[in-house]
């Protein structure tokens, strides 16, 4: 398309007229429509398939809730029935261990006082590991990571993430108090627990 001599580009007709087509009452191309038909009905199809796919994800979600449900039911149910046996079966070795020490000459005190110690230590063994397993509810790591990028109750005591330490070693020692022999607070006042 040739422009005129000192016009500086092509005018506002010629502009219109290549939107348009060659012609100037020219409708869109069959193919355009027909691309335009095909994306719509695309889309429409992955919108469906989509709304498939949420619909069949809730319905595993829920029956695998009610799974777990019912299966935690159940377990709690079995669980406090091993509890009541295991129990009992205690008990009665207990009885047939203080019917042996005193049988064996020793004096009903300290025929009861020896099973009863042996208890008392198994209790207390088990109280420690439950303290130990208990340790790995904290979620140490994940509130160390989230104070390490400024998320949490022990942000003000880490470092920066930029920093050389790593999180662990910021955590080692508890954080400081505002006073000698008191415990960290955060901004709300709430005691800051180290991970």
């Amino acid at each position: 398309m040739s422009h005129p001599p000192g016009s500086h580009g092509p005018g506002p007709d010629d502009i219109h007229e290549s939107a348009r087509g060659d012609a100037p009452g020219e409708r869109p191309r069959p193919d355009l429509l027909e691309a335009l038909r095909e994306i719509g009905e695309g889309t429409r199809g992955s919108l469906h398939a989509a709304g498939e796919v949420a619909k069949s994800f809730r319905s595993l979600v829920a029956a695998d809730v009610a799974l777990a449900r019912s299966a935690a039911a159940r377990a709690a149910v079995a669980g406090g029935v091993a509890l009541v046996g295991g129990v009992t079966a205690w008990l009665f070795m207990m009885a047939a261990l203080v019917m042996l020490l005193r049988a064996s000459g020793l004096s009903w005190w300290l025929a009861m006082l020896l099973p009863g110690l042996v208890s008392l230590v198994i209790a207390g063994i088990g109280f420690w590991m439950s303290m130990r397993y208990f340790e790995h509810t904290r979620l140490q790591a994940t509130r160390r990571q989230l104070a390490r990028i400024g998320i949490g109750e022990l942000s003000d005591f880490v470092s920066d993430p930029d920093s050389a330490r790593s999180a662990r070693e910021d955590t080692q020692a508890p954080p400081p108090g505002d006073a000698p022999g008191e415990p960290a607070r955060d901004s709300r006042g709430v005691e800051v627990t180290p991970p």
